[in-house]
């Protein structure tokens, strides 16, 4: 970023304190990040990698496990270089077979988390009268 568009970032962000200059970088970072659901229990990191590898340079492949089983829970993530090898892997590799499942490749919508990241406590429930 040139120093005219720093300083041109730094102006917004200074008028208005809740705008979060991270949200520029965001939308470019997860426009080239893929959301494979339908997977196989069986798929490995390595394998979903080998398979997106095929349409362009893939820098993370990722499946979202259970913490507590360490099962896949059935979808990941691929995360390309470039967005052209991004869609044109969607293109591809939507409704294809893949460890004897049909997958499902779309863009991953960004992860916005409400509040600090702290469960929220309920409390028991209210008591009912029995009248």
């Amino acid at each position: 970023m040139n120093s005219m568009a720093m300083a041109a970032l730094r102006k917004i962000t200074e008028a208005n304190k809740t705008f979060s200059p991270s949200l520029l970088s965001f939308r470019r970072q997860i426009s080239y990040k893929l959301f494979v659901g339908g997977l196989s229990f069986y798929t490995t990191e390595k394998t979903l990698s080998e398979a997106f590898s095929n349409y362009g340079q893939v820098i993370e492949a990722k499946i979202v496990t259970d913490r507590v089983s360490d099962r896949s829970k059935g979808f990941g993530f691929v995360t390309f270089a470039s967005q052209d090898e991004a869609e044109n892997a969607i293109a591809e590799m939507k409704g294809k077979s893949l460890n004897g499942r049909v997958i499902y490749v779309d863009y991953a919508k960004p992860n916005i988390s409400i509040g600090d990241g702290m469960p929220i406590a309920r409390g028991p429930p209210e008591p009912t009268s029995d009248t």
